[in-house]
């Protein structure tokens, strides 16, 4: 494993992909536990504008990241796409102390970080692009260590936001994000080298060939990702609730469950990166769907807090899988358009998190926080039907090694 990590470094800019990815991030979760009450005490928002607020930012993100990523497969510079995206960002969490107005506030985050959201599809394409030019045989292994460190940026952001909130205030948590995004766009400026190979996505009418979302071939894994990780949205929402109402755990048990889960995500994710040359990515779906629905099946009919800690083993299996191998997934079908594969994912995910924070709460409100397991179950069921039933065509690392380039 060692000696595999070690190879990926002989990937052109990987080293630099790896501490962008880990800023990004820690960049975005160190607002992300606030936002809400920065939002709601300090510019007086409701909790339903709010999540309105929320919404179409995220939807504005989905438009242009689409919009954005068929335009960098077409020729525009990847690298200064990252750099402007990066830039937005910046300039959206600074909006958060310019604007006081709602939907002044609205516009401008909206149009800044829905732009700003192409920066990680466009890393991640870049990177793909790079193994892609080193011809390493880890391609998989290299993008789910890249997201991996993107958990790992999550789990130490919020720490980072508490301490930044308790001694600078608001102020210093919106300036000192915007601070992350513009040390991103410099070190990408100053050291990341424009790619020399030719462009692999256009035919000869210039044309991005890949199927996009009106092939089944795309589009019904799509909305299979959408299904999975709306539940994993959902079953954020409703674990602590499930605990806290429903076996009479207490605020320390939700605690250990969501930092078991996440503190097994990451090694998880290099390992099944690293699975790559056993099993397609394609079989590794699959067997997410089987693993969360073992997963939703014993949260429907536990009794103790303690079952619950024990399970976090096993959904951290499936957020590892969904989330790590998730984006070679998209890549192995459309091998020659890194950013719109890229873009796809991310969209799939964006989509997926706004549903299920959207409908969680509202199923929760009519069925009750345990039946709201029994959901996630069908929908994984669900998911399944359409991954199982969907033809894939993507080019495995699998494959590949066992058929000698011509």
């Amino acid at each position: 494993m060692i000696l595999r990590i070690k190879k990926l470094f002989s990937i052109k800019g990987y080293s630099l992909f790896m501490i962008c990815m880990l800023l990004v991030g820690s960049g975005i979760s160190i607002t992300m536990p606030y936002l809400s009450l920065y939002s709601t005490e300090e510019i007086g928002m409701s909790a339903g504008g709010f999540g309105i607020f929320m919404a179409i930012s995220s939807l504005s993100g989905v438009l242009m990241n689409s919009y954005i990523a068929k335009c960098s497969d077409s020729g525009i510079n990847r690298k200064r796409i990252i750099v402007i995206a990066m830039l937005s960002s910046a300039l959206g969490y600074s909006s958060y102390l310019i604007f006081d107005s709602y939907f002044l506030l609205l516009i401008m985050v909206t149009l800044f970080n829905g732009i700003g959201a192409a920066a990680m599809p466009q890393i991640f394409a870049f990177a793909q692009e790079s193994a892609n030019t080193s011809k390493t045989d880890d391609k998989t292994f290299a993008l789910s260590t890249l997201r991996s460190l993107v958990s790992l940026g999550f789990l130490i952001g919020p720490l980072i936001g508490t301490i930044i909130l308790s001694a600078a205030g608001y102020s210093g948590l919106f300036l000192g994000t915007s601070a992350i995004f513009l040390f991103i766009a410099s070190l990408v400026f100053f050291f990341l080298q424009n790619q020399n190979n030719t462009l692999q996505g256009k035919n000869h009418n210039g044309k991005t060939s890949v199927p996009l979302l009106k092939s089944k071939e795309v589009k019904y894994p799509f909305i299979a990702f959408i299904l999975l990780f709306a539940v994993n949205a959902i079953n954020a929402i409703n674990t602590p609730l499930f605990i806290v109402n429903e076996l009479n755990g207490s605020y320390a048990e939700v605690g250990i469950v969501v930092s078991v889960c996440a503190g097994l995500e990451i090694p998880i994710m290099i390992s099944l990166g690293a699975l790559s040359s056993r099993i397609t990515n394609h079989s590794l779906m699959i067997i997410s769907c089987f693993i969360a629905g073992i997963y939703f099946l014993v949260l429907t009919i536990a009794t103790h807090s303690w079952i619950l800690i024990a399970a976090q083993l096993i959904q951290a299996i499936f957020v590892a899988i969904v989330m790590g191998n998730g984006l070679s997934y998209f890549t192995d079908l459309m091998p020659n358009s890194p950013g719109i594969s890229a873009t796809i994912y991310s969209n799939g995910s964006t989509i997926g998190r706004l549903v299920g924070n959207l409908g969680g709460g509202l199923i929760a409100t009519f069925i009750g926080f345990r039946f709201v397991n029994l959901v996630c179950l069908l929908l994984v069921i669900l998911s399944f039907v359409i991954l199982w039933s969907s033809k894939y065509h993507g080019k495995s690392e699998v494959s590949s090694k066992k058929t000698p380039s011509v």
